[in-house]
């Protein structure tokens, strides 16, 4: 019997602990609105590490591959889809099972590779920026002439919130990021300022001759978002995507009513049927939309997806540590199968 290797994780708990590669059967059927894909890199994350150890908002049934975001090719496709063709180059994201040589995926999170688009380029795109767009455009509603605070900048989806906002005409963006490191990476691409979490208040107010920031991205959450409120404008906004410090802020509602500021929260999850509701199929056309502007603005070099660093499959824990010690400036992947790092 085929089989393909694959990281399983046989309960929930510390990655070190309970993940194997193992030889696994690889999926016998598709349905009709799937799509068999041969998985060539897949992407780490602060939410990988979650996933494993069972504290992400879905949990997925024992024992399970792991891995929500990848690219690799075309092998077979269902009755329903017409969007891609066995032999296409594809980014995808998926429930979990990117850690495997093999994946059967839903046609609604599959988007083509556009010829002249390197594969771990697009591999970048479809959580990072795709999150960052939605969450700025759909969600907060990102207008000209706004001064954008980005915390966390030096992470796939800051740099990319930090990319997309300089795009919007008038914009001024502030990136902050906890390395000099990250901050010079973050100007490179195209911040107009980098500043360090330390004193954030008092560099915000003074960059903006004290009125502070329309609008704040943020995906870390803690201590920093309790600055980030102090130094954010009358009447602005702040969108929240995620708690990578790991610590969820308690909010005081008297700087917000004082304030008159609007704090949103974004799930892009709600997007890709990550709820128990399952609105993928209802998203779809808009995601796939999006997905074809983004990876336009990529061919054309407006914005700059990037994989900054590969690790071989058996090397999952040293990616997550890497991830979790800040020492990497933009997006992590496994090399899964084909290209090796």
């Amino acid at each position: 019997m085929n089989t393909m290797k694959a990281l399983v994780c046989r309960e929930f708990g510390p990655p070190q602990d309970v993940l194997a590669l193992q030889e696994v059967a690889p999926a016998s059927q598709i349905g009709m609105d799937e799509v068999l894909i041969e998985v060539h890199h897949a992407t780490v994350s602060h939410a990988t590490g979650l996933l494993i150890e069972g504290r992400y908002q879905k949990t997925p049934p024992l024992p399970f591959v792991p891995g929500t975001e990848g690219v690799g090719r075309v092998l077979a496709c269902g009755s329903n889809i017409d969007h891609v063709k066995p032999g296409d180059s594809v980014a995808f994201i998926c429930d979990w099972g990117a850690y495997g040589e093999q994946l059967a995926v839903h046609g609604a999170t599959i988007y083509p590779i556009t010829d002249g688009m390197d594969a771990l380029q697009a591999l970048a795109v479809p959580i990072s920026y795709g999150t960052a767009y939605a969450a700025l455009h759909w969600r907060a509603r990102l207008q000209e002439g706004d001064t954008v605070l980005v915390l966390g900048a030096g992470s796939g989806v800051g740099a990319a919130a930090v990319e997309l906002a300089r795009l919007v005409p008038g914009v001024t963006v502030i990136a902050c990021a906890s390395s000099e490191q990250k901050r010079q990476a973050t100007l490179h691409r195209g911040a107009h300022h980098a500043v360090a979490p330390t004193g954030l208040v008092e560099q915000v107010k003074q960059l903006t001759r004290g009125r502070g920031a329309n609008l704040v991205f943020d995906p870390v959450g803690g201590d920093l978002l309790l600055q980030a409120l102090r130094c954010t404008a009358q009447n602005g906004k702040i969108v929240s995507i995620g708690f990578a410090s790991g610590t969820i802020p308690q909010v005081p509602m008297n700087i917000l009513l004082v304030k008159n500021l609007t704090v949103f929260g974004f799930f892009y999850g709600q997007y890709i049927g990550w709820t128990p509701a399952n609105e993928r199929v209802k998203y779809a056309p808009q995601m796939q939309a999006m997905m074809a502007e983004l990876f336009a603005l990529a061919r054309r070099g407006a914005i700059h997806p990037a994989v900054t660093q590969v690790f071989p499959m058996d090397q999952l824990c040293q990616a997550l540590s890497a991830l979790h010690g800040r020492d990497v400036v933009g997006k992590v992947a496994l090399a899964i199968k084909g290209d090796k790092p």
